[in-house]
Formats: C-alpha cells, sequence, structure tokens
C-alpha cells in the first residue's frame, strides 16, 4: 500500500489495544496477556489497511477472512472487533473469561461476530486456513472460473496469525505442505515470532530454519523485526506493512511473513518474559504498562475517544468495499443466470431437486440376496449424488481406492503442473482431493472448506486411523459443522493387516464426542439411506459413515424398511409373533448374525426381535413413545451385537443383558477367522439371548 502511513492516533489506539487487553486479563486474574500487548500493532494494521471486511455485515460472502490460530491470544482479535465496530462493546472486554461472555479465553465459532472458527488447540487454525483457502478456489471454479485473477467476486483472502506453538504442532506442517504444494496465493500467514513459550525461550524445542522450512514446501517468505541490530525495540507498522505490500504482490504462492517481536513490550519486568504468556501480569507491571503508555496507572479500561473513533473509520471502508463488491456480484448475477441459481441453492444450503432421484438410482442397482461391503456401496451412493450435486468434492487420506471416495471422472484439485500417471488430469478447480497420508490436516482442512464456503466436503481413511483425525473431528463437533467423514475397514474383519489395524475402542470414541453422529450401516441399502438421511437432516452435526471392507448380505428387509427406519436411528427389521422373549439388537455387518439367531432361536420356541441399529446418536434424537415401540421396557431380555467394545450399549442393555462384543485388541487372521475367534457369530448370538433370557427368569 503505496499510500500507508503511520499517524499518532493509529499509535494511539494501538496503545489502548495493548492497555485493553492487560486490563482484561487483570480482571478476569487468568489469561495469556503477553501476546495481545505486543501483537497489537500487526493485528491494528492488518485489520485497518490491509483485510477487507464490513464490520456492519459479519457474514458478508466477499470479505476476507481472519483466523487467529493461537486462540490463547484472544484479546488480540477481541479488541480489533471491539475498535472495527462488530458490536463487542466495552462491557464485553471486562467479562473476559467469564460465565456467559462474549469473549471466552479461546474464540469460538458461532458465538462472536468476526470469529470465523474456533481456535483452542495450537495448529489447527492455521492447518484449517488452509482449508478456508481451498475452499474459497473451488467455488470460484464452481461458480466463476473465467474472470481474471482477483476480479470475481468469489475472489477474496485468508489472513492468519500463528505463533511458535502452531509451528510446533505437526498438523501445521501437513496441511502447510498441501497449501505449497497447491500454490495457495490466496493465503498469507504472520509467524508472530517471539521466541517465548510456557516452559521459557522456544530454542529449547524449536530449533530449525523455520523460513527455510515454509521455503522448502514452496510458500514465499519474507522476515521483518520490531528488534532493532542495536538491541532496542521499535513497532515500526510502515515497514511491516511494506513487507506486506511486497508479498501481496505474490499471486501463485501461499505467503509466510516471520515478524520478530518481544512479548509483552513495553511491560517493565515483563517484557520478554515466560510469565508474560499464560499468566496475568500483575498489578505492579499493568500499572509500569501503563506509565510507559502515558497512561494514568491508576485508570483501568481507559478509552481514548479520539482514537476509537479513528479506529472505528474502517466501518465505512467496509460499506463502500460491500458497496462495490455488490455492483460486481450484480454484474455476475446478470451475466451468468444458471451459475447465479447455483449459488442462491448452496448459498442457503438447500439440496438439488433431483437429489432424492439420484439415491434411488443407486439404490436400484442393489440386489437382495447379494453381498456388497459397505464401503463399496457407498462409493457408488457418492458418486450418484456428486453427478447431481457439484457443490460435494473430497478424497481420502492416500486411500481413496480402498475407501472408495474417487469421484468417477473428477479431475484432481491440484494446479495443472501437478499431474501424474495415475492422476493425469490436475485442475485448480478439480473435485477430488488428495491429502497424502495426513490425517490429521485433512480434518482440519475440510473444517475449513465447510466454514469458508458454501460447499460440501467429505473426506476418508481406515476407521483405525481415524486416531489421527480425531483433533479435528472434536473441534468440528464442537463448531457443530457438517463434516462427512467416510470410515472404512470397521472392525477386525479386515483380517490380515493385523491388529494395529482393527479398531476397537473406536466406536465407543467417537460416539462418547458430543454433537457427534456415528452412523453403521448394515448393508447396502442402509448406506444408501444413511447418506440421504445426512444430507436431509437440518440439524446436520458431524458424521462418521463406518464401513466394512468386507462383503455383507444386501437385505430384502432393509430394502423394505431402511428409508423410514435408518433416519431413526433403530428400528424392527424382523419381528416375532407376539411379545418378544428377548430382543437382538445389532449394528453394521453384525446385523446378518443377529438375524441368523433369531431364525435359530425362532427353531427352539424362542421369539426374538431383531433391531438395527445404523446410528445410536439418531436413535436418541427420537421421542420416547418411539423409543419405546422399538425397545419395549417389558422386555428384560436383550442382547447387542457389535464388533467393538459394548460400552455404549449398557444403557440399553440394562440389567438382564448381555452383550456380543470384542474386549481385547485383535488378532492376525483373516477377517472371518477373527470374528469366529473372537465371537463375532450367530452361535454365540443364540448363547447371549438364552443366557439373558435365563437371567430374567432368575431374577423373578
Amino acid at each position: 500500500m503505496t499510500d500507508f502511513t503511520w499517524t499518532d492516533l493509529d499509535k494511539r489506539a494501538v496503545d489502548m489495544a495493548k492497555a485493553l487487553s492487560a486490563d482484561a486479563v487483570e480482571k478476569a486474574g487468568s489469561g495469556h496477556p503477553g501476546s495481545p500487548i505486543s501483537l497489537a500493532p500487526i493485528a491494528y494494521a492488518i485489520y485497518q489497511r490491509f483485510m477487507i471486511h464490513d464490520p456492519n455485515d459479519p457474514e458478508w460472502a466477499g470479505r476476507d477472512r481472519f483466523i487467529l490460530s493461537g486462540g490463547h491470544a484472544s484479546l488480540t482479535q477481541y479488541v480489533q472487533l471491539f475498535f472495527s465496530g462488530y458490536g463487542l462493546t466495552l462491557d464485553d472486554l471486562k467479562k473476559f473469561r467469564t460465565a456467559g461472555t462474549r469473549t471466552p479465553g479461546h474464540p469460538e465459532y458461532g458465538l462472536t461476530p468476526g470469529i470465523e472458527m474456533t481456535t483452542g488447540p495450537l495448529g489447527q487454525g492455521l492447518a484449517s486456513a488452509v482449508g478456508f483457502a481451498y475452499g474459497q478456489r473451488f467455488e470460484r471454479g464452481l461458480l466463476d472460473p473465467e474472470a481474471p485473477s482477483g476480479q470475481s467476486p468469489f475472489d477474496h483472502k485468508v489472513w492468519v496469525i500463528c505463533g511458535e506453538g502452531d509451528l510446533e504442532e505437526g498438523v501445521s506442517s501437513e496441511a502447510s505442505s498441501l497449501a505449497g504444494d497447491q500454490k495457495l496465493g490466496n493465503l498469507t500467514v504472520i509467524f508472530d515470532a517471539n521466541h517465548i513459550q510456557i516452559e521459557g525461550d522456544t530454542k529449547i524445542s524449536l530449533g530449525e530454519d523455520v523460513l527455510k522450512r515454509y521455503e522448502a514446501y514452496g510458500w514465499y517468505t519474507d522476515e521483518f523485526s520490531f528488534v532493532q541490530p542495536d538491541g532496542s525495540y521499535k513497532e515500526d507498522v510502515e515497514g511491516f506493512a511494506a513487507v506486506l505490500e511486497k508479498a501481496e504482490q505474490v499471486t501463485d504462492r501461499p505467503k509466510f511473513i516471520k515478524v520478530d517481536t518481544l512479548m509483552a513490550w513495553p511491560t517493565p519486568s515483563k517484557t520478554n518474559d515466560p510469565s508474560a504468556h499464560g499468566s496475568a501480569l500483575g498489578a505492579e507491571a499493568v500499572a509500569g504498562l501503563k506509565h510507559a503508555l502515558g497512561y494514568d496507572p491508576d485508570e483501568s479500561f481507559h478509552i481514548d475517544e479520539e482514537a476509537l473513533a479513528h479506529a472505528r473509520e474502517v466501518a465505512q471502508r467496509g460499506l463502500a468495499a460491500h458497496k462495490e463488491w455488490d455492483e460486481r456480484f450484480e454484474a455476475w448475477r446478470k451475466a451468468n443466470p444458471d451459475k447465479a441459481s447455483l449459488y442462491d441453492r448452496i448459498h442457503s444450503g438447500k439440496l438439488p431437486e433431483d437429489f432424492d432421484q439420484a439415491i434411488d438410482q443407486a439404490e436400484a442397482a442393489f440386489e437382495t440376496g447379494s453381498k456388497l461391503a459397505t464401503r463399496k456401496a457407498s462409493g457408488a451412493v457418492l458418486n450418484a449424488i456428486a453427478k447431481v450435486m457439484p457443490e460435494l468434492w473430497g478424497g481420502s487420506a492416500d486411500l481413496g481406492g480402498s475407501n472408495n471416495t474417487n469421484i468417477d471422472g473428477a479431475a484432481s484439485f491440484d494446479p495443472a503442473d501437478m499431474s501424474t500417471k495415475q492422476w493425469p488430469e490436475a485442475n485448480p478447480y478439480g473435485r477430488q482431493l488428495h491429502f497424502g497420508v495426513r490425517e490429521f490436516a485433512m480434518g482440519a482442512i475440510t473444517n475449513g472448506i465447510l466454514l469458508g464456503s458454501d460447499t460440501r466436503p467429505f473426506n476418508g481413511t481406515f476407521f483405525q486411523f481415524s486416531d489421527y483425525e480425531r483433533p479435528a473431528v472434536r473441534l468440528a463437533a464442537l463448531m457443530d459443522i457438517p463434516n462427512l467423514y467416510v470410515w472404512t475397514h470397521d472392525s477386525v474383519a479386515l483380517g490380515e493387516d493385523g491388529p494395529t489395524h482393527q479398531p476397537i475402542e473406536h466406536l465407543a470414541a467417537m460416539r462418547a464426542i458430543p454433537q457427534m453422529e456415528v452412523v453403521r450401516p448394515a448393508d447396502a441399502f442402509e448406506t444408501a439411506e444413511a447418506y440421504r438421511a445426512f444430507f436431509e437432516k437440518d440439524n446436520t452435526h458431524p458424521t462418521a459413515m463406518i464401513l466394512t471392507r468386507q462383503s455383507v448380505p444386501t437385505l430384502a428387509e432393509t430394502q423394505a424398511k431402511a428409508a423410514q427406519g435408518v433416519r431413526k436411528g433403530a428400528y424392527v427389521l424382523i419381528d416375532c409373533d407376539g411379545q418378544p422373549d428377548v430382543l437382538l439388537m445389532a449394528s453394521g455387518s453384525e446385523v446378518q448374525h443377529a438375524a441368523a439367531a433369531a431364525k435359530t432361536l425362532a427353531g427352539e420356541g424362542v421369539r426374538a426381535r431383531v433391531i438395527s441399529v445404523p446410528s445410536l446418536d439418531w436413535f436418541e434424537e427420537q421421542d420416547e413413545e418411539y423409543k419405546e415401540a422399538i425397545l419395549p421396557a417389558s422386555v428384560k431380555a436383550r442382547v447387542s451385537v457389535e464388533a467393538g467394545l459394548a460400552m455404549p450399549w449398557y444403557k440399553y442393555l440394562g440389567s438382564y443383558g448381555k452383550p456380543v462384543s470384542i474386549e481385547q485388541f485383535g488378532l492376525q487372521g483373516s477377517g472371518d477367522e477373527n470374528m469366529r475367534d473372537l465371537g463375532i457369530t450367530p452361535e454365540h448370538v443364540v448363547e447371549a439371548a438364552l443366557a439373558s433370557i435365563e437371567a430374567v427368569k432368575s431374577a423373578h
């Protein structure tokens, strides 16, 4: 920005930001004051001079996105939102880290206007920002691919501030490597290199040349220092702005700008001290900071009204930018009526009119009495949906062929020079994603795609390796966004790869995450209906489709009942005449064993009801009348059948129920052998049913 000037009012606003940050932490009695104090001029320059945003409309589609990856420094952003006029008040700053506040200790998506994502665990903000950049590029390609760079209403930038902790977390490296490959010129990361973390100087744990690392990833890199050669300190914002301006001319690579700062400057006795990182400064240090800034040490939460009014002028600039964008957007709409109709649909979150028909056509290819792995059924359904939902895109962590997450005929989402023999068509706007063996980054990037665009991503890996993705899954659940996980090879039945690849505790672990929905369909028909329910649900949460490697029977009963039953989470698959003697509850590949056991029991005069339970989470959403109809309280004899820990089932088993489960790690052997050796068989289900019936009789 050649006209960039740093005025006295700008300096006064930054000084006010420093004092407000110190006061907010001091009043709360806890927090991270050091980084917000030293980051104040950097964040102020971005919000005031570089980032395109409209505080009057935090959800404006044309805005740039800002992500504070080091969420512990949340006051850095809260103060700028207050300055810019996003609706945050001085009282909000005074209520920092208190119950019911809009200014929690770490930024939370959906709570505070202007916050693009929840950034608590370090590294995920930076990694998800890569997803924001992915999403922007894909949506532009979907809606306005021919526009010159920077001239589409769907062009915007992604700004990130991160710290050493973000770069130490492996997920940032995973995602940054991908960002370099993708040549994401819409992404700029500011690295606050203050060289301090809780245990002291970062050289004890971060010794490499970070700029060279990012250069090796394929990023544009540069460095600026507020620490002068003579050891003095100068917040040279004009110099910093010149470095950013130079970086902005680079459009074919992501940008990584290292800025050397001193934490908490100019706080006496606390500048560059580890104690300023994660603790309140203390009254004496706060007073010293205010004295250094020319403030009254005895006054808290001082507002320099003239400087605040100056900062609030950014809202007027935002209105002007918004107006200019509106004109470009309307011109685009008139020139592209079909694309405009698509935009209206995906922006509103509506499904295409032929969505149901696409799933019906996929189901028509499934044959009862045949056998088909649910992962293959999943691939068929995803491809059917993809034909009518151009906003659907995704891929796998190097397991696309195994997860069946490849979109037929789709180009890879890659620059053209990234094509390979196996994937000859690469296109910056392609819809086939390749994450490599990077499960955590995959989860974070797809979170960012969801948050930063109107498109719908999915991602896949083996269920066992959801362990590597889980922190991003948990964050998706915390933000309550509808990420879609395609997790295959769901049990010991995957066989010969051995126990390292065989999930045991994973169903219980994923079901334990609040606002996470786990779906384990029994066969091809249930798989299709699970996808239908996922996309049609009004309250869609992050959802995992847990799918088999091995072929399972395609049941006539599911063909008849799955359309209504799956979306309710559990339904009566096979019933008996009169009151059941025992309820057989099963999910996924074990439904076949429950059905076989019911036939055996019937031959012995035992009435068994088979209940398919594709999703305990969806079942819990049903009213009590439906739950009672499926699991009548009067029937005490119950059996759960699932190739994993029994833990999630005890609620439904009651006092006399018996689980058929796996309570140990897997085995080396074929899938059939493993299931038999670990007791997942119809015979064992029969034994458990008779034992449960006997337990009820003995108690009464």
